[in-house]
């Protein structure tokens, strides 16, 4: 037997709730909806799950940093029976994912039921420095930043974008690639939250946020919920849904939890992490068909390709330029959704449902012709990053 749990445990079922970007729901009750979508794609019902895990913390916050249903909130509204639940921080937001694997492989549960519960637009406390003028307090990471009124991840992850971009000579109409193709894709989703397209120009015109970011290279806040529940391989096999396989995962920190102070600057914990999830498998980035990467902001994907080596730097603008590589019909199908620049944004969670619909061949009018056996995704950015690869075998 191998020594890497993971690929004893497979993605049995997957479900995503409506997603608002005006709420008329309140957010509980959207994760609800997700976790009974999911449970029902397994082929199971509430009383199968003896897991429950989330990211990141539960309440009394809602928003982002925080999750909008607690796990012992979910487990009294299903009713669930648990051997084994968790919440809170880890490498990125696929912790709960791989803590759920840890979990099955230790034994403790069959069926963890994992999501991620969304509250943005209920005004979060973490927003307040938006909302009242007020501003969080300046310890930590933020005491660097605070006194320069920057505040916003788009302050500090477009200064290193800005350097990366020309060390190797990216372009912002190349970057532009990834949120125009992002939206062609979200057409073809009726869960998106945008689904105009949008052009080159339409990119280069937009207002910008903090250089060298425009408001489209900034993922949307929104309302809303995705899970997965995940199983033990040779259970998962009994149900008749075919399972997702985990071929390998990725979640290590080898050098400092910081944005520019590890000692490999310009790599980031996501380099650390997509390092580990290769030296698990025999597979490589030639074998992937589908890519599922975050982007909180468009220069996160620029870097998960690098650090996957699904692209190389020095070459990656090259890669993205014109968007027909990265295109549905082109040889990297990337965030075949319309990822969070344009359905919205669940953490990398709504990615993870996507590559499983891929993989299933279930994605309706995007579903990629080629054959998808291989898709990968990364979640998070430059203080921790967690990749997972998934195989329909």
């Amino acid at each position: 037997m191998t020594r890497y749990f993971e690929k004893n445990v497979a993605v049995s079922g997957v479900g995503q709730s409506k997603l608002y970007r005006k709420p008329t729901v309140y957010p509980f009750d959207l994760c609800v909806d997700a976790c009974m979508a999911a449970i029902e794609d397994a082929g199971l019902t509430p009383a199968d799950i003896d897991g429950v895990a989330c990211w990141p913390a539960a309440p009394p916050h809602v928003g982002h940093g925080t999750s909008s249903a607690s796990t012992t909130d979910i487990k009294n509204s299903l009713g669930l029976k648990l051997n084994w639940y968790a919440s809170g921080s880890g490498p990125a937001q696929y912790a709960s994912i791989i803590n759920a694997i840890g979990a099955i492989a230790a034994g403790y549960c069959d069926h963890v039921l994992c999501y991620r519960a969304e509250g943005e637009r209920w005004v979060p406390t973490y927003g307040r420095a938006y909302v009242d003028g007020s501003m969080p307090t300046a310890e930590g990471f933020q005491q660097w930043t605070l006194p320069y009124w920057a505040p916003s991840a788009a302050n500090w992850i477009g200064l290193h974008a800005d350097c990366h971009m020309r060390k190797t000579g990216i372009s912002r109409e190349q970057m532009g690639m990834i949120p125009i193709n992002q939206r062609r894709n979200a057409g073809l989703n009726e869960a998106a939250v945008y689904r105009e397209p949008i052009t080159l120009d339409d990119y280069m015109n937009a207002r910008m946020v903090s250089s060298p970011f425009c408001l489209y290279d900034c993922d949307v806040p929104i309302d809303g919920s995705a899970a997965v529940v995940i199983s033990r391989l040779d259970v998962a096999r009994e149900r008749t849904r075919k399972p997702i396989r985990f071929e390998a995962v990725g979640s290590a920190l080898h050098d400092h939890e910081s944005w520019f102070c590890r000692t490999d600057w310009p790599n980031m914990a996501l380099n650390d992490a997509a390092k580990m999830m290769w030296s698990r498998t025999d597979l490589t980035a030639k074998d992937v068909s589908t890519a599922h990467l975050y982007d909180g902001f468009t220069w996160l994907t620029i870097l998960w390709l690098e650090a996957l080596g699904l692209t190389k730097p020095g070459e990656t603008g090259g890669f993205l330029e014109g968007g027909q590589r990265i295109a549905l019909e082109g040889e990297l199908p990337l965030n075949t959704n319309g990822g969070q620049l344009s359905e919205g944004r669940l953490h990398a969670f709504s990615h993870l449902v996507e590559a499983v619909r891929q993989l299933r061949g279930e994605a309706g009018p995007r579903q990629v012709k080629k054959d998808v056996k291989v898709s990968v995704c990364g979640a998070g950015g430059g203080v921790f990053g967690s990749s997972l690869l998934l195989v329909n075998d």
